[in-house]
C-alpha cells in the first residue's frame, strides 16, 4: 500500500516532484559517511531483492507521551517530502509506522493508542504497523553473537562509575585532539578504564546475561555493554548499553521480559530487519550515527542510509517531552489534549484539522539549518483553510441585554424582520441560515462603552451604531445599572454592573450613516460556554525557568456566551469525539471556533444538554494591511537574521566540552595562552598570569556553560 496524505498532491505536482529531485542527482537526503555505513555487495543484492523497486521510510515514536507539532513533521518528512527530493514514484512509496518501545517504564498504553489515532486522523496510511518489542527474541539473539564475537560484555559498574569512566575517555580524547598529551594530564585508571569487566571471558558474559535474563540480579546490578571505542572523541561510542535489568510488565510485550534493549542498540537493527531505506532523524542524533552504523557493523546486517533534519522549534511553546510532561502533571493544563499543548490531539481539540496541520508542515519543509517558526505561520494557515470551511454565525461572548423599545412600531411598518444571510461569503456550497431579529436581543460587552471615543466604533450612551442584517440604526438611549445585591440604577457606575440597555431603532431614511455595524444574537440564542486561547507562554521562546513564564491568561472561559441558535442543527453531543474534527464556526468579527468534545447538546431536542466552544484562532485583521515601510521591512530582516544566528551559534557552543571552551569559542580564542587540568586559562594571551578574581569568573562561566549543556542536550533528546 502506498502512503497517502489527507491533502494529497495531484499526479501531475507528485510527477513534477520527481523530476525536480531526479535533476537533483544523488547528493539528496546524504549526510556524514562512515567506513562502517558501507553495505558489501551481497547486503546490497540481498536489500534490492527485498525492496526491489521500491523505497522505504519509517516513522517510529516512542510511545511515552502524545505526539506533538514535531512529530506531525516528521510524518510529512516521511510519508510524503522525502520521497518527493528522491524522486520517487508514487506507487514505489513505502512507509512503516514502529512503535520504539523498549522503555516499559515510561510507556503506557494510552499513548499507544493515541499516536495510533493521531497518525490515522492526519490521514497517512502506512505499509504497516510494527513494534520493536516484537523483535524482543532476535534481539535477544543478537546479543547473544556480539558475546560470542567478543563484543558486548557484561558489565556491573554502577552509574556513577560509568558516568567517571566516560568522562575521563572523553578528556582524554580531548587531549589527543589538541595535541597534548593524554597520560601525563588525565592517566589511566585501570579501575575505570577499560575497567573491570572489559575482559571478561566469552563464556562468564554468556553465564550472567543469561542469568540477567532469567531475574537472577536486582534492577541496576548489572548491565550488558557493547565494546566499542574509548579511544573516539565521540562520547557515544564509550561502551553504550545495550541491555539493563527492569521488572516493569511491558504495555505491548507483557510480562514476559525482565531485560529491555536500548534504544541505541534497538532502533537501527529494527530499520535493517524491516528493510528502511533512509532512516530519518533529528540534527541532535547526528552523534550516533557512529553507535547506528557499529552496531550493523558488528551483526553484519544490511546499513540503511541516515539523514538528520532540523527539528521543529514554534515560538511559544515548547516541545521538550519532559516539558510537556511537566505541564500535565503539574496541572498547568487540562490533559495532553488541552487546548494550549502542542499536541496533535491539542490541536485538534482546538480546530486545527489535518488539513491545516499537513500543509504547515509541507510550508515549512525539512532542511538542516535550525530555525524557529513562528506561529503566526501556523495561525495564518489556519486562517485560510478555515475560512472557506466554516460556517459563519453571531455570537457575544460576554453578552449584554439589549431591550429594542420601539420594536412593536417597527415591525408594525412591516419591516422584515427574518433575514437569509450565507452561511460562507466565499463558499456557496455551505447554504444559508436565518437569523431572526427580536424585541430583546445581545451584544458582545466589547461593543459597548459608557464614554464614548472619537476612535471607538461600537456602541455608547446617545450614540448611533449600524445593525448588521437589518441595516437601521441603534440608538442607546438609557443604561440600567445593577449592582450585586441587584439594586437598580444610582450609585458610582464602579461598584456595578450592567444589567441592560434600553435602545431604540432608527429606520428613517435621513439617518446619518453608521461607521459600524455590530453583530448581535437573538432572545433565542444558545447559552455556550466558550474557551479563548491565547499563548502558553508570556514569552516567544521559553527560557529554562519556562514555569515562571506560563501566562497567567492563556486560558479565559466564558461561562454564558451566547450564539446564534441556527447553530443547533450541527452540534451534538452524541456525534463529538476527541479523535475526529469536530464541527467549526466562524463568530463573526471574533475568530473561529470549534465545538469541543465536552459538548453533551442534544440537537434533537435543542434545549438539553451543554455547548462548549473552543477558540481556534482569531479572526485577520480587516481591511488592507498596513504597508511596512524600508526601514520597517529591514528591522524585521535583522530580527530574524539575529534569531537564526544566534540559535545556530548555541548549537555550536553546545556541542564544546566544558574543558575546551576557553580554547575553542569564538568568544575567547586567542585571549589566553596556559590553561589548568580543567581547562580553566591561568595565563592571558601575553603569557601575564590572570588574577584570582579573573580566574573565579572563568570558573564560574565553565559552570555556567556546564549547566546550560545538560539542560540542552536533555531538552534535545525528548
Amino acid at each position: 500500500m502506498s502512503s497517502a496524505s489527507s491533502t494529497p498532491a495531484t499526479a501531475e505536482e507528485e510527477a513534477a516532484a520527481a523530476a525536480e529531485a531526479a535533476a537533483a542527482g544523488p547528493s539528496v537526503l546524504q549526510g556524514r559517511e562512515l567506513e562502517w555505513a558501507r553495505n558489501s555487495p551481497a547486503l546490497e543484492q540481498a536489500h534490492k531483492a527485498a525492496n526491489g523497486s521500491l523505497v522505504r521510510t519509517r516513522f517510529p515514536p516512542e510511545p511515552n507521551g502524545y505526539l506533538h507539532i514535531g512529530h506531525a513533521k516528521s510524518m510529512n518528512m516521511n510519508f510524503r517530502l522525502a520521497f518527493d527530493k528522491l524522486g520517487v514514484e508514487p506507487a514505489n512509496r513505502r512507509t512503516i509506522f514502529r512503535y520504539d518501545d523498549t522503555n516499559p517504564e515510561a510507556e503506557t498504553k494510552e499513548y499507544i493508542d493515541s499516536i495510533y489515532q493521531d497518525l490515522r486522523w492526519l490521514g497517512w496510511e502506512p505499509e504497516r504497523t510494527t513494534y520493536s518489542s516484537d523483535n524482543f527474541d532476535q534481539l535477544y539473539q543478537f546479543a547473544i553473537q556480539l558475546i560470542h564475537k567478543g563484543l558486548a560484555y557484561v558489565c556491573d559498574m554502577t552509574g556513577a562509575e560509568i558516568k567517571a569512566q566516560r568522562e575521563l575517555a572523553l578528556n582524554r580524547a580531548n587531549c589527543r585532539n589538541s595535541g597534548r598529551d593524554p597520560d601525563s594530564e588525565f592517566p589511566l585508571v585501570e579501575a575505570l578504564l577499560p575497567g573491570r569487566n572489559r575482559n571478561t571471558s566469552v563464556e562468564r558474559n554468556l553465564e550472567l546475561f543469561g542469568k540477567m535474563k532469567l531475574g537472577c540480579f536486582d534492577e541496576g546490578t548489572y548491565t550488558l555493554r557493547l565494546k566499542m571505542d574509548f579511544e573516539s572523541s565521540n562520547p557515544n561510542m564509550y561502551d553504550l548499553i545495550a541491555y539493563r535489568i527492569k521488572y516493569t510488565p511491558h504495555p505491548h510485550a507483557g510480562s514476559g521480559w525482565c531485560i529491555y534493549p536500548a534504544y541505541d542498540f534497538t532502533h537501527g537493527i529494527c530499520d535493517s530487519l524491516e528493510h528502511i531505506d533512509y532512516s530519518i532523524c533529528t540534527l541532535e542524533f547526528e552523534s550516533r550515527r557512529e553507535p547506528y552504523y557499529w552496531i550493523l557493523w558488528a551483526l553484519d546486517l544490511y546499513r540503511p542510509k541516515v539523514y538528520e533534519m532540523s527539528r521543529l522549534n514554534v515560538q511559544g511553546t515548547v516541545l521538550s517531552k519532559r516539558k510537556l510532561i511537566g505541564l500535565v502533571q503539574e496541572k498547568f493544563v487540562r490533559g495532553w489534549d488541552d487546548c494550549r499543548m502542542p499536541t496533535v490531539s491539542g490541536l485538534r481539540r482546538r480546530g486545527y484539522t489535518a488539513k491545516i496541520i499537513n500543509q504547515f508542515c509541507q510550508d515549512i519543509g525539512a532542511t538542516r539549518a535550525a530555525n524557529v517558526v513562528e506561529v503566526k505561520k501556523l495561525e495564518q494557515t489556519a486562517r485560510v483553510i478555515l475560512s472557506d470551511e466554516s460556517q459563519r454565525v453571531m455570537a457575544a461572548l460576554d453578552p449584554i441585554k439589549v431591550v429594542i423599545t420601539n420594536f412593536d412600531e417597527v415591525c408594525g411598518n412591516g419591516a422584515t424582520l427574518t433575514f437569509e444571510v450565507a452561511n460562507s461569503p466565499t463558499n456557496e456550497a455551505l447554504g444559508v441560515h436565518s437569523v431572526t431579529l427580536t424585541s430583546t436581543i445581545y451584544l458582545d460587552s466589547s461593543d459597548f462603552r459608557l464614554e464614548d471615543d472619537p476612535d471607538y466604533f461600537g456602541l455608547a450612551p446617545n450614540k448611533a451604531v449600524g445593525l448588521k442584517y437589518h441595516g437601521g440604526n441603534l440608538v442607546c438611549d438609557k443604561v440600567v445599572m445593577m449592582d450585586a445585591n441587584g439594586n437598580g440604577n444610582g450609585g458610582s457606575s464602579d461598584s456595578k454592573r450592567i444589567q441592560l440597555l434600553e435602545c431604540h431603532l432608527d429606520v428613517s431614511e435621513s439617518r446619518p450613516k453608521p461607521k459600524s455595524y455590530l453583530s448581535w444574537v437573538p432572545s433565542n440564542g444558545l447559552t455556550c460556554e466558550v474557551r479563548v486561547y491565547n499563548p502558553l507562554f508570556l514569552v516567544p521562546e521559553p527560557s529554562a525557568s519556562w514555569m515562571e513564564e506560563l501566562n497567567p491568561e492563556s486560558e479565559i472561559v466564558y461561562e454564558n456566551a451566547m450564539v446564534d441558535p441556527s447553530v443547533a442543527e450541527l452540534i451534538d453531543g452524541r456525534t463529538v469525539s476527541k479523535w475526529k474534527s469536530n464541527p467549526s464556526f466562524q463568530f463573526e468579527r471574533m475568530g473561529y471556533f470549534v465545538v469541543d468534545y465536552e459538548t453533551t447538546f442534544n440537537s434533537e431536542t435543542n434545549k438539553d444538554g451543554k455547548i462548549v466552544l473552543n477558540r481556534t484562532v482569531s479572526l485577520k485583521e480587516e481591511g488592507p494591511r498596513k504597508k511596512m515601510t524600508v526601514t520597517e521591512q529591514t528591522q524585521l530582516e535583522d530580527r530574524r537574521t539575529g534569531t537564526k544566528a544566534a540559535m545556530e551559534a548555541k548549537e555550536r557552543r553546545m556541542q564544546i566540552d566544558a574543558v575546551n571552551l576557553f580554547r575553542e569559542w569564538d568568544e575567547f580564542k586567542g585571549k589566553f595562552s596556559k590553561y589548568d587540568d580543567k581547562g580553566i586559562p591561568t595565563h592571558d594571551a601575553d603569557g601575564t598570569e590572570l588574577t584570582k578574581s579573573a580566574v573565579k569568573k572563568l570558573i564560574k562561566e565553565q559552570q555556567k556553560h556546564v549547566k546550560q549543556q545538560m539542560a540542552w542536550k536533555k531538552g534535545s533528546t525528548e
